[in-house]
């Protein structure tokens, strides 16, 4: 009795210590002039910021720390919010986090570190900034911490490091000034004409493993290098028609490469989330199969966190400042395991979505409260536990290998009996002799590798010194060659990158080195696939198609780990001497090296043939010293000695038009960036200019990615767009459509006349736009003879890495192998006329008779079968090129990025 009054004595005091200090905290409204959640009512990011900095300036529970500059160059904050006593070891909680991250301690060593450290817990919002929800629930969360005396604050304060981080500052500002333009709080919309990330907006959620964009790169270097939290928050909108929100834990399938742990965490994590939500009388929590979220996919700011053993939470819930309405669902109103407790149909205001996002907040802090000492023993255990599957034989218990016992036992059957089922079937289907297992389980060729190898020497080692750069970001241990050395009888060259399988985070590195094995997922059996809910397959070695060998045994060498975090450069070395140049164009720098030479007003040719050992293609330059050293010192670009090789022809830049509609398109988003990476000048189309014609007088070469052109049969693809009247001047042009009756004819006189288009995935329909003899391959003929898609059940790729064959020879191709990796994502695939060869359209790109499947999943993969991936086609004066795959996917597929340079000269 004596020690619980004097806890409580205690409590009162540490709580008046706070409070003095907390009472000095101003209030949201105190600076916005509103409550956070008033209906009609948005905070921009210049107000946050400025908030952020006065509550940092005020409470000693509170600091502000810039992660880095935005790509529209602001900065990007991170509040730390704790007690005041922890930011005296601050330093030191850090370093616990990361030492139980890595592993590399002993199990003695961890279990002092778990009860001495602090969990680190990261909050985020404002990823996609339509989702308004995000980045004012950060704002209340911050204040509710900084301000509230209570008791559940003060502990959680006291025994957690908490990370609040805003996700996209630029976003929020663009969004949130556009929705309060108008006096009118019931004319509000947030119909923005631009991307709410300067270059790929709601892809900004697909970039956390390439780590290409600022925020990205950002946020990923706290998570992964610096402060590796045990949980991440990841707030999102909107929940599931019928409900308020949707959350932990996922419905099937997870990655098959994650500790269990993560599994079982997620799920401990989930329930303390939905029974505050129960507690609290908050109904329309839903997880598990009530809605799509899944645990398969790597990339996302929330799912990238499973692969490096951190607990990554996602909600999507609904609310917007304009009053809206929760939807009679009648089937959401029946109670079940994935919605125990439904929600009602109502009126729903932006308040409730804010009170509702702090409550999970706390939640979450709770747990970590009264967990914490196990989610960091948790993450150590997962780190030890990768470390000692790197170090020995491991097979990974891929859908490949169960499926292969499975073909083991009824080829064995077959053998017996001479067909399928009958004589001996040992006893039942549950119980099969173990030495199938056995054939599959410990066949050493099925083994996990130890480590990759990446030589230096490969033709393209700029992009592999990406590669690795991309596993730098997000935490991945590597580790170069000092000197030349040889593994398996192999000799590698110094400055080689090795990443071995035997750390931490080696989900992750398996994950971006090896294929996904995507299991077969239908709604039932012979019914239709489900949906993943991004991409299937994704490895990132085959995209950018660099060249690595695995090895299979423990190994090692002349190596040298490189710092985490520290971002790596191609080997710098002097110009080589003479008064001409080639430069390889199987190296994706050249074409930077070679924009920058066009710029200097340089003559740049390109050769025919084989020369010197380099391929057709490549580049000579007779002058450009400035230019040609400051690539060999920089882009690891090495341009060779050469003399003026024979029929080598002048190119010129190209005048290049990028299309884009009012609103911005992603993938034409990820072209800008990529442009722009590798000095490639351009303008930006919109349907309007398009429909005026005379293209030929602005534009030499015009790329349509992806999104924005009608199907076939359609009369044009439309976007909600407002009156002229209603937005700036600035904004005006790039409104309007892209039609059939207009700019189809428009675009087909630019071809003719001598222009180039150059199209990908499915801006593809131009080309029965254009009328050219090709046709769909991924239909069937019905009962009246008509062509009508596969349907799901035949024929199904969602997002998957493919293998095509490539005629190299053709100058589009100019610099790839003779097959090629791609991002394949339900993706166009052709089959010719007989009348096109004579009517100038020939396959530059193609299946063969193999399944081309490599990584992902793909169903009915036998329609593929000598399907046309990309052609040419001469049209007039000029000529068409369409590309099926994503040959651009998200900046990542850098293995085919020289089929869109190449193209971009005259």
């Amino acid at each position: 009795m004596l020690m619980r009054l004097r806890f409580t004595f205690l409590l009162l005091l540490f709580a008046f210590s706070f409070g003095s200090f907390a009472q000095n905290v101003p209030t949201p409204k105190s600076h916005f002039g509103f409550d956070i959640g008033e209906d009609y009512k948005l905070a921009n990011f210049t107000q946050t910021e400025a908030y952020f900095k006065k509550v940092a300036e005020v409470s000693d529970r509170v600091q502000m720390v810039e992660i880095g500059k935005t790509e529209y160059g602001r900065s990007q904050p991170m509040m730390i919010v704790t007690a005041p006593a922890n930011f005296t070891k601050l330093e030191q909680y850090r370093e616990i986090s990361q030492k139980l991250a890595h592993a590399e301690i002993s199990r003695e060593e961890a279990e002092k570190l778990s009860i001495a450290g602090k969990p680190v817990v990261w909050i985020d919002g404002g990823l996609h900034a339509n989702e308004v929800v995000g980045p004012h629930q950060l704002i209340e969360t911050l204040y509710q911490l900084a301000s509230r005396d209570d008791a559940e604050t003060l502990k959680i304060l006291d025994d957690v490091i908490i990370l609040l981080v805003h996700a996209n500052p630029d976003g929020m500002e663009i969004m949130s000034d556009w929705y309060m333009r108008k006096d009118n709080p019931e004319e509000r919309d947030q119909n923005i004409p631009i991307l709410y990330q300067k270059y790929v907006g709601h892809d900004n959620n697909r970039d956390f493993y390439m780590n290409n964009m600022s925020e990205a790169a950002n946020m990923s270097l706290q998570q992964y290098v610096e402060w590796i939290p045990q949980i991440i928050y990841n707030h999102h909108q909107t929940g599931p028609a019928g409900t308020v929100v949707a959350g932990p834990p996922y419905r099937d399938p997870f990655n098959h490469v994650f500790d269990p742990l993560i599994i079982t965490s997620l799920d401990a994590v989930g329930a303390a989330m939905i029974n505050r939500m129960n507690q609290e009388d908050r109904p329309g929590y839903t997880r598990l199969d009530g809605s799509v979220f899944s645990t398969w996919w790597n990339g996302g700011l929330r799912t990238t966190p499973y692969y490096h053993n951190i607990i990554g939470i996602l909600t999507e819930i609904i609310g917007n400042p304009t009053p809206t309405n929760i939807p009679l669902v009648p089937e959401r109103l029946i109670p079940n395991n994935g919605t125990p407790y439904p929600v009602t149909p109502q009126e729903w205001h932006f308040r409730q979505s804010i009170d509702y996002s702090v409550s999970l907040n706390y939640a979450i802090l709770n747990h970590a409260v009264r967990h914490g000492d196990e989610l960091l023993l948790n993450i150590y255990l997962m780190g030890r536990k990768s470390i000692e599957k790197g170090s020995q034989d491991n097979w990974t218990m891929y859908p490949k290998y169960a499926q292969a016992v499975e073909d083991a036992y009824q080829k064995s059957q077959k053998n017996t009996n001479g067909s399928n089922g009958g004589g001996n079937n040992y006893g039942s289907r549950s119980r099969y002799p173990t030495q199938f297992y056995d054939s599959v389980y410990t066949d050493p060729a099925n083994r996990d590798p130890r480590g990759y190898v990446l030589s230096a020497d490969q033709p393209d080692f700029p992009t592999a010194v990406k590669f690795m750069n991309a596993l730098i970001k997000s935490g991945i241990l590597v580790e170069k060659a000092t000197a030349d050395f040889t593994v398996n009888g192999k000799s590698y060259p110094a400055n080689s990158f090795i990443v071995k399988t035997a750390q931490a985070f080696r989900p992750h590195v398996l994950d971006m080195f090896e294929p996904q094995d995507h299991p077969n997922d239908f709604l039932y059996p012979g019914g239709p696939p489900i949906r993943p809910y991004d991409a299937a397959g994704w490895t990132l070695a085959l995209q950018m198609g660099v060249e690595v060998d695995k090895v299979m045994e423990d190994f090692d060498g002349p190596f040298t780990r490189i710092p985490y975090g520290e971002i790596q450069s191609p080997p710098a070395k002097p110009l080589a001497n003479g008064s001409g140049h080639l430069l390889d164009v199987r190296n994706n720098n050249s074409f930077m090296a070679v924009n920058d030479l066009l710029k200097a007003k340089v003559k740049v040719y390109r050769t025919t043939t084989m020369v010197d050992g380099l391929p057709a293609g490549s580049f000579y330059v007779s002058g450009g010293k400035k230019e040609l050293e400051l690539a060999a010192k920089e882009y690891g670009v090495y341009p060779v000695s050469a003399s003026m090789p024979k029929g080598a022809t002048q190119i010129q830049p190209a005048r290049i038009g990028l299309y884009d509609y009012y609103g911005g398109s992603m993938p034409s988003g990820w072209v800008r960036w990529m442009m722009e990476q590798f000095h490639f000048e351009y303008q930006l189309v919109f349907p309007q200019e398009i429909d005026a014609g005379n293209l030929n007088d602005n534009y030499d070469v015009m790329l349509f990615i992806s999104s924005g052109i009608p199907s076939a049969g359609s009369r044009g693809y439309s976007r909600s767009q407002p009156n002229p009247d209603e937005i700036d001047e600035k904004y005006r042009h790039m409104l309007g459509s892209f039609s059939v009756d207009k700019s189809v004819p428009a675009l087909k006189s630019f071809v003719e006349n001598g222009g180039k288009v150059i199209s990908v995935g499915s801006a593809t329909e131009l080309a029965y736009h254009f009328g050219l003899p090709v046709e769909d391959a991924l239909v069937e003929i019905d009962a009246n003879g008509e062509a009508k898609s596969l349907s799901g059940e035949k024929y199904y790729v969602p997002g998957s890495v493919l293998e095509m064959h490539v005629d190299n020879s053709v100058p589009m191709n100019y610099g790839m192998g003779e097959s090629a990796y791609i991002m394949f994502n339900r993706s166009p695939v052709f089959k010719l006329a007989p009348s096109a060869g004579n009517n100038g359209v020939k396959p530059i790109a193609w299946f063969g008779e193999e399944e081309p499947l490599r990584s992902g999943w793909a169903w009915g993969q036998s329609y593929l079968k000598n399907g046309v991936t990309a052609f040419e086609a001469q049209m007039g004066k000029g000529k068409f090129y369409a590309f099926g795959p994503e040959i651009t996917f998200r900046a990542q597929s850098h293995g085919t990025f020289k089929m869109l340079f190449n193209g971009l000269y005259k």
